[in-house]
């Protein structure tokens, strides 16, 4: 009997839904494929000395402006990288390599965090003060409506108390207060085959918040060009999820959730698979992937070959397809979504 990969219960419904719809409502023909990569951005994984996480972030201000001006989208401008760093790891000295490259135009910084049982109180002011600090020390961050805004990443993939144990998280109106916050859109999907994955994938969606229950995220609905958001809605932004057979597994199934990880490379055949996957608006496709870039198991394969071969594989996928790529933020995935959702033109704002 084949064995699925772990949790099924959670993702593969939702999966099968996803590919029964796309072949029975074919979308709109794609003009433009938006690339971005949200990077889980932790100098401080696995408990190094200062001098080692200082490296880590040395190593990304060294190599990837390089990489960045190799490889052009369709309007000439680089490639793009979103650091979503962790509060807790805040170091004003870590930061602000990272800040000169956004001011550089070929990266941004976002907000991670990791937190347990905290409280609302404790969550709250955390958040504040790491987002007052990245937008008056750092000057990252936008504004909007007079506050600092901000793309969100849970860490342990916990948003919304969505863990069956209650840990990494503990607040069931996360939503909520990152709305309260300034949060523009989530970007933590997929999580599989972690437990928090939610039952909706391949998705972009706006979810409404219920403060009495976990996982408020789970559903919502589909963000469509002239469709309404729901009041107090949270823009939730989705990778690609995705089964594949690898050959020295076959006949066992793997997932593929669009990770960047020294452990599985790019290749040409995950590029197609997560352009098959990713979520489409109007006519535009949206392929969000992710990493943990920062300790030097990733960040060596990243540097050295996968992001090269990454953004040759994807340019060369989208002309075939007769898509033009667009390198984005995780702030310019958004502007663009709701852009397609208002029933205007997302390149506009590019020029």
């Amino acid at each position: 009997m084949m064995a699925l990969p772990k949790h099924a219960e959670l993702w593969l419904s939702g999966l099968i839904r996803d590919r029964i719809a796309r072949m029975l409502h074919a979308p709109e023909p794609v003009t433009h494929l938006w690339l971005m990569i949200g990077d889980h951005y932790e100098p401080f994984w696995d408990q190094p000395d200062e001098a080692t996480a200082h490296a880590r972030v040395q190593a990304w201000a060294q190599q990837w402006p390089h990489i960045a001006d190799r490889h052009r989208d369709h309007l000439d401008r680089p490639a793009q990288y979103t650091f979503f760093y962790p509060q807790e790891e805040y170091r004003p000295g870590l930061i602000e390599p990272l800040a000169q490259m956004t001011h550089a135009g070929i990266a941004d910084v976002e907000i991670h965090i990791h937190h347990d049982n905290d409280g609302e109180a404790a969550f709250v002011a955390n958040m504040a003060e790491f987002i007052r600090a990245l937008r008056h020390d750092h000057g990252l961050l936008r504004d909007k409506g007079g506050k600092p805004t901000f793309g969100f990443i849970h860490g342990n993939w916990a948003l919304d108390n969505s863990h069956p144990s209650g840990k990494w998280c503990g607040l069931n109106n996360e939503l909520t207060l990152l709305r309260q916050l300034g949060c523009y859109a989530d970007f933590t999907m997929p999580a599989a085959p972690d437990r928090c994955q939610t039952q909706r994938v391949n998705s972009i969606y706006w979810a409404v918040d219920d403060p009495d229950r976990p996982k408020s995220h789970d559903d919502g609905i589909p963000v469509t060009p002239g469709g309404t958001p729901p009041a107090d809605a949270l823009l939730m932004v989705q990778g690609p999820l995705a089964i594949r057979w690898p050959r020295d597994r076959w006949p066992r199934p793997a997932l593929d959730a669009g990770e960047l990880a020294g452990h599985d490379p790019v290749t040409a055949g995950r590029v197609t698979a997560w352009l098959d996957h990713a979520p489409q608006v109007g006519t535009h496709k949206f392929l969000k992937l992710h990493a943990h870039g920062a300790p030097e198991k990733n960040a060596e394969p990243l540097l050295g070959h996968d992001l090269d071969a990454l953004f040759t594989l994807a340019k060369a996928a989208a002309a075939v397809r007769g898509w033009q790529l667009v390198h984005a933020t995780a702030w310019q995935c958004a502007q663009a979504i709701r852009a397609v959702a208002a029933g205007h033109d997302p390149i506009d704002q590019m020029r």
